[in-house]
C-alpha cells in the first residue's frame, strides 16, 4: 500500500508522543510519584474507593502501556490514539484542581505554570488523535 503524504511526519508526531507518555508514566510511579499526589482531587479517591497514591500509580502504567502501545500495536493505532486522547480528557481535572489549590507538583511550581498547563491539554489530546490517523 503506497504511503500518504505527510505519513512520515504523523509517524515522528506519534513517536515523539509515545515517548512523553512513557516518560511521563514513568516519573508518575518512580521520582514524582509523591509529588503527582497534590494533583488528585479528593473527590476522585471517594468515586474510585481508593487512595491517591494508587491513583497516580494507576495513571502512570495507563501511560506506559498506551505509550508503548503506539509503537507496538501499530494495527492497533487508531483506537490507542483514541484511548490516549480519551486519557488526556480524563485527567484535566486534576490538573484544574492543581491550579484551583494551588499546589506545586513536578514541574509546575508556579500559579502561572499551573494556568499555563490547562492550556496544554487540547494539543495534547489532537495530537494524539491527529497522529494516529492516516
Amino acid at each position: 500500500m503506497p504511503r500518504r503524504r505527510g505519513a512520515p511526519v504523523r509517524s515522528a508526531a506519534r513517536g515523539a508522543l509515545a515517548l512523553l507518555l512513557v516518560a511521563a508514566g514513568i516519573s508518575h510511579v518512580t521520582w514524582g510519584r509523591r509529588g503527582y499526589r497534590i494533583v488528585v482531587p479528593d473527590w476522585a479517591t471517594k468515586m474510585l474507593h481508593t487512595d491517591k497514591d494508587a491513583i497516580v500509580v494507576a495513571s502512570g502504567a495507563a501511560e506506559v502501556l498506551l505509550g508503548a502501545g503506539l509503537v507496538a500495536l501499530p494495527r492497533e493505532r487508531r483506537r490507542i490514539g483514541a484511548a490516549v486522547a480519551a486519557f488526556f480528557v480524563a485527567v484535566f481535572p486534576g490538573n484544574v484542581h492543581q491550579w484551583r489549590t494551588g499546589r506545586s507538583a513536578p514541574g509546575l511550581s508556579t500559579d502561572r505554570a499551573r494556568f499555563v498547563r490547562l492550556f496544554l491539554q487540547a494539543p495534547l489530546v489532537a495530537w494524539a488523535w491527529w497522529s494516529t490517523r492516516e
